[in-house]
C-alpha cells in the first residue's frame, strides 16, 4: 500500500524525541509518522489513536515489524485525555498531530472522500458513526447547507449551491459523489468551477461535518496542552486554514502573557505563559517534496514546547 507521509523527518525531528519518553501520534493513519517514533524509542512508549479500523489493522502490522511497545486506542482524538487516562498515562513527552487525510482514504472510492472519483457518499473516517454526507446532503434545511458550505468550506456561492442541491433532492436522493458535483458545476457555471474548484471546498465543508473535526481538534490541543511534560513538545501538520487558525490561536494563548498582566513586575504564576513558540512561522513542506508529493503542497507545520 502506497502512503506517503507529508513532512515526516521534519515533523520527526522537531518532536525532540528521547529513547525512554511516552509520545501520542494523534492521527495514527497508515503509520508513517508512527513507524519513525517507533524505530527511536527503545525505552519509551507510543499511543497511537485513529477512528479508521481499516488503517489501524495495516499500522499494528507495520509496527509490529519494529518493536511492541506500542498500543493503539480505536478512538478519534477528541478523547484523547480520557482515553490516556484510562492507561494510566498523565504526562507525555510528546504529541504529533497530521490532519490530513491519508492517500489509501482519499483513494479508496468506497469512502467517498474524493470528488475526483464515483462513489457512494459517506466520508466517515470511523466507519460505525451514523452520520455520513449521504445524510446531509438530502436531510440538513437550506441554511443549515449554506452555514456550513461557507463555514467550513469558506465558498462564496455556498447559498446558490445549497439552494440548488435543495432544488435536486425534490425529485431524487443525492447518493454519489459524482452527482454532487455535477450540482455543484450546475449551480455556479463552468467558468466559474473550473476557476474557483467550489467543489474542493464543498466537501471539505462536508467531510469536516461529518467527522466533527474542528471541534475535536480544539479539544485535542486543549488536552494535549495539559498533559505535556516540561520540555515536551506538540508538533501540528495542518492542511487548510481552518485547521491553521485554530491551532495558531491555540498556542498563541498559552504562549503570550494576558493582556491584564503585561508590563506587570510580579505576575501570578498561573497567568504565566506555559508554552513556547518554536517556529514563529510555519514549517512548509520543501520544493523537493512537493514535487514527489503534490498533496503536501497546502501543509503546514507548527511547533510548541512546554516550558
Amino acid at each position: 500500500m502506497k502512503h506517503y507521509s507529508v513532512m515526516r523527518d521534519i515533523a520527526i525531528e522537531n518532536l525532540n524525541i528521547k529513547d525512554d519518553g511516552i509520545y501520542v501520534d494523534a492521527t495514527l493513519g497508515y503509520a508513517g509518522h508512527s513507524s519513525e517514533i517507533l524505530k527511536r524509542i527503545k525505552k519509551g512508549m507510543l499511543f497511537a489513536f485513529d477512528a479508521d479500523s481499516e488503517a489501524i489493522n495495516y499500522s499494528r502490522q507495520l509496527l509490529f515489524g519494529i518493536g511492541s511497545n506500542f498500543s493503539i486506542i480505536h478512538s478519534n482524538f477528541i478523547n484523547l485525555e480520557t482515553e490516556l487516562k484510562k492507561l494510566n498515562v498523565n504526562k507525555v513527552d510528546g504529541f504529533l498531530f497530521d490532519l490530513g487525510l491519508s492517500s489509501p482514504e482519499i483513494d479508496d472510492k468506497d469512502r467517498g472522500f474524493s470528488f475526483m472519483q464515483d462513489s457512494i457518499l459517506d466520508m466517515r473516517m470511523d466507519k460505525s458513526a451514523k452520520l455520513d454526507a449521504k445524510y446531509i446532503i438530502n436531510n440538513y434545511s437550506n441554511e443549515e447547507l449554506s452555514n456550513m458550505f461557507f463555514k467550513y468550506g469558506e465558498e462564496a456561492r455556498s447559498k446558490l449551491i445549497a439552494s440548488n442541491i435543495i432544488k435536486y433532492r425534490q425529485n431524487k436522493e443525492i447518493t454519489n459523489t459524482l452527482e454532487l458535483v455535477d450540482i455543484i458545476k450546475a449551480s455556479v457555471g463552468a467558468n466559474y468551477f473550473y476557476k474557483n474548484h467550489p467543489e474542493r471546498k464543498i466537501f471539505q465543508a462536508i467531510r469536516i461535518e461529518v467527522n466533527n473535526e474542528l471541534e475535536a481538534l480544539s479539544i485535542a490541543l486543549e488536552s494535549a496542552i495539559k498533559m505535556l511534560n516540561k520540555g515536551g513538545r506538540i508538533c501540528v501538520i495542518t492542511f487548510h486554514s481552518l485547521e491553521d487558525r485554530i491551532v495558531k490561536n491555540i498556542f498563541k494563548k498559552y504562549s503570550e502573557i494576558d493582556e491584564v498582566f503585561k508590563g506587570m513586575p510580579n505576575i501570578p504564576l498561573e497567568y504565566k505563559p506555559i508554552l513556547k513558540i518554536i517556529n514563529k512561522k510555519p514549517i512548509i513542506p520543501s520544493e523537493a517534496e512537493i514535487k514527489e508529493n503534490s498533496r503536501s503542497k497546502s501543509a503546514k507545520l507548527r511547533v510548541v514546547e512546554r516550558i
